[in-house]
């Protein structure tokens, strides 16, 4: 009599019990997730005794180890830095050049600034006023993304043109939804809202408004997951409100990366049971105001959420001496859940 073999796991559970494996989360952590993935537990029973003494497996783990060492020293300066205010969303105002690049730009924090955007007409815009300023504009904008969860990261599919004045009619009527959005892949700053770039003041000796901007526009739900930039972002926010959430550069190897620059994490609803070491991570989280600005450090992972029609301009280019700092774009291949 033979024993039927239990089917196979599909292919991003089978990646997924061997990465937790090599990065060393106990094994009866990573059995009862799997089994509540793929709700077999004779298949991940099979799949975990077949990796025992898999010949890639023994190398994944020696890999891992390699990797340890530079983990412990990104959680020496994670413990250092928390000791060191690393735990708390600084909100500030009033603070000029010398100080803001001092502590925060080559400080490596996020800081929140309050009351430097009082001079700004765009603090006055609403959908009909955009509408009337631009309203015959051809905007590009993402659209079909509740049918993607990987829209952020596989934009390409999701690009759509539309009249500027279609676009905000739909913001303005179709309640709370992120299915779809103006984002900053496109022209549309430079382009044909080039009008608007009059209403907004780049902060005099911190902003080089020479770099340009980008318009960011949607319904309140819209949401960019979890993910970093590979350079500093100033977001100033303009109309609506936004809630962000932010983890610490250093602390990358707790976020689960995937896709080049995202996360695998739901930062909105983590899975701890899937991604366990985002338990350790440090999430510091606010809501920004019409009128105020953020500073997201290069390499800072971070997730936002609408929660009114939004409006938010970013700057990406910095009065720094030298060059902005810049990191290189990590493999889409080094994906992981």
């Amino acid at each position: 009599m033979t024993t039927t073999a239990p089917p196979a796991l599909a292919p991003a559970w089978r990646e997924w019990i061997v990465e937790n494996l090599a990065m060393g989360v106990p094994i009866d952590q990573v059995r009862p997730a799997a089994v509540a993935g793929c709700g077999d537990p004779d298949t991940v029973d099979a799949e975990l005794a077949g990796l025992a003494d898999h010949p890639y497996f023994t190398v994944c783990r020696r890999l891992a180890l390699r990797y340890d060492w530079m983990e412990s020293v990104l959680d020496t300066y994670r413990a250092l830095r928390n000791a060191d205010g690393g735990q708390v969303l600084e909100r500030r105002s009033g603070i000029g050049p010398e100080e803001f690049f001092t502590r925060y730009y080559l400080g490596h924090r996020p800081v929140v600034l309050e009351a430097m955007m009082s001079d700004w007409p765009a603090l006055g815009w609403t959908l009909d006023t955009l509408a009337d300023r631009c309203g015959d504009a051809r905007v590009e904008v993402m659209t079909g993304r509740d049918a993607n969860p990987d829209h952020a990261w596989q934009y390409d599919r999701h690009r759509t043109e539309m009249a500027f004045r279609d676009y905000l009619a739909l913001v303005g009527s179709g309640g709370r939804t992120n299915d779809y959005y103006m984002v900053p892949r496109n022209e549309n700053w430079s382009g044909a809202l080039r009008p608007l770039a009059a209403d907004v003041r780049p902060p005099p000796g911190i902003v080089d408004p020479s770099g340009g901007g980008h318009l960011l526009l949607g319904p309140a739900g819209t949401v960019t997951p979890l993910h970093m930039d590979n350079s500093s972002v100033l977001l100033c926010q303009v109309l609506g409100r936004k809630r962000v959430r932010l983890v610490p550069s250093y602390e990358r190897h707790l976020v689960y990366p995937r896709g080049g620059t995202f996360s695998a994490v739901d930062a909105a609803d983590p899975d701890l049971r899937r991604h366990p070491r985002y338990a350790e991570a440090t999430v510091l989280e606010t809501v920004l105001q019409p009128g105020e600005m953020l500073l997201i450090p290069v390499g800072w992972w971070h997730w936002v959420e609408a929660l009114d029609v939004s409006a938010t301009v970013t700057f990406h280019h910095f009065r720094i001496p030298g060059q902005n700092h810049k990191l290189a774009t990590p493999p889409a291949a080094a994906a992981s859940d």
